[in-house]
Order: structure tokens, then C-alpha cells, then sequence
């Protein structure tokens, strides 16, 4: 099982950037997945998070500029991120409570795609 992260990158304050999670591997269903970000010297945050139902949640420090979405078909999940500010400066990583066993759900993380804003 393997999590690729993607769409990371630079933009200028105002800007936006798209993420996107794929997962592979011989997965037979996945649960929910997320976004947390990290900064040097702080915890990872959970930024945003997604049921196999849609049900989202966000951190109060994105709600209305970023939306989590997920094509359960692809096994991927984005991050749509508008509205930047140099406070989403972050490496992003993607996360996901899947089952590749047939007997429970564990955890699985992505690298990290960092993410720049400028002001």
C-alpha cells in the first residue's frame, strides 16, 4: 500500500493550489482520509478530513478557503486550497484509515508536498 501525494508548490498570497492523494496498493476499502499539515517546530494539525460518506470536516483555520473532496473509484483524495496566506505554509501530507487485510483498518500516511506562500 503506498499514499502519493501530489500538487504541492509555490504561490503568491491570494493564490491557489490543488492536492491530490492517491492510494494503491491491494486495498479493499478505505475509511477516511485527510489533510494535516507540520512546520518546523510545531506538531502536524489536521487540516481537513473526509468519511467514505462525505461527511467533511475543517480546521476553523481553513473553513471557506480550503475543500476536501474524494473519488472514492480512484482511492484519491484533494485538496483544494483557495485564498492562500503565508500561515498555509506547511508540508501537507495526506492521511488514510484503509483495509488491506481483509481483518482491520490501520493507518497510512503520504509523503509530505510542501507548500509555499508568499506574501
Amino acid at each position: 500500500v503506498q499514499l502519493q501525494a501530489s500538487g504541492g508548490g509555490s504561490v503568491e498570497a491570494g493564490g491557489s493550489l490543488r492536492l491530490s492523494c492517491a492510494a494503491s496498493g491491494s486495498i479493499i476499502s478505505i475509511n477516511e482520509m485527510g489533510w494535516y499539515r507540520q512546520t518546523p517546530g510545531k506538531q502536524r494539525e489536521l487540516v481537513a478530513a473526509i468519511s467514505s460518506g462525505g461527511t467533511t470536516y475543517y480546521a476553523d483555520s481553513v473553513k471557506g478557503r480550503f475543500t476536501i473532496s474524494r473519488d472514492n473509484a480512484k482511492n484519491t483524495v484533494y485538496l483544494q486550497m483557495n485564498s492562500l496566506t503565508p500561515e498555509d505554509t506547511a508540508v501537507y501530507y495526506c492521511n488514510a484509515d484503509l483495509d488491506y487485510s481483509g481483518r482491520h483498518y490501520s493507518e497510512w500516511w503520504g509523503q509530505g508536498t510542501k507548500v509555499t506562500v508568499s506574501s
